[in-house]
């Protein structure tokens, strides 16, 4: 029963999949970002499903761009879009993290997510789609979830509040590291296997980027952060499965 109070709480947390609402407790909130990476087996599942369906190219595009969408309910897009707005102001760390906890949408903030949405459909519509990269592209958005789920219970929080913070407070980390850490060695081995060594590349220069950015800017991570590094190695694992496609690598 605590196995999936755990998986709905991760679930009705980072996506608008309906599941059963359970109260947070200290027992289903332990290991719930191991369970984040179930997410990106959903969102996986329909992109295959998408690919597999005799849509027309725009429409197969269009799809593939929303599905995630669909599924988180756009909530990484909103931090990503706060932190972009952070990033921008180029002022020091306290405004930084300000600027985080506002709830206005600020024009930098609107027009990276419409240059994200333009970059995201493009390359959508150029992906090939085939059983071999419709498997690619499920692990790597497992991949990205892992990672970001490692992320919260290994490096600095910027505060001691917020989503982020909660779901670490609450985590065994050091078990969720481990758990996450195997999680993603596997599955950059099995992505090595098919060929997918560019997405593997783009995820650890993406998290790398992350850690620096975070650390360096914010004083650790927010559950803002969190989202923009889960969009940031999306779309750069993305236009690495286009470019081994469009380079015969896949």
């Amino acid at each position: 029963m605590i196995v999936l109070q755990t998986v709905a709480v991760a679930f009705a947390m980072f996506s608008a999949v309906p599941v059963p609402q359970f109260n947070w407790t200290e027992k289903n909130m332990r290991y719930a970002m191991c369970a984040f990476p179930l997410i990106g087996v959903v969102i996986g599942l329909l992109w295959f499903l998408c690919g597999m369906l005799p849509l027309p190219g725009a429409v197969r595009a269009a799809g593939f761009c929303l599905i995630p969408v669909w599924v988180t309910g756009g909530i990484h897009l909103d931090g990503y879009a706060d932190t972009c707005d952070a990033l921008s102001s180029y002022g020091d760390r306290e405004k930084k993290l300000e600027i985080l906890k506002d709830p206005h949408c600020g024009a930098f903030a609107v027009i990276r997510l419409c240059s994200y949405f333009a970059a995201y459909l493009a390359l959508c519509a150029c992906v090939q789609f085939t059983p071999q990269a419709g498997l690619l592209w499920m692990m790597a958005l497992v991949l990205e979830r892992a990672l970001s789920g490692y992320a919260v219970a290994a490096f600095p929080m910027a505060k001691n509040t917020g989503l982020a913070h909660t779901f670490a407070s609450a985590a065994d980390r050091a078990t969720v590291r481990r758990v996450l850490a195997l999680l993603a060695a596997v599955l950059c081995c099995a992505m090595l296997a098919l060929g997918g060594w560019a997405l593997v590349l783009a995820a650890l220069a993406v998290l790398w980027r992350y850690h620096a950015v975070a650390c360096k800017q914010f004083g650790g991570i927010t559950g803002d952060l969190a989202g923009w590094f889960l969009q940031k190695t999306e779309i750069w694992m993305l236009s690495a499965l286009c470019a081994c496609q469009w380079g015969g690598l896949l």
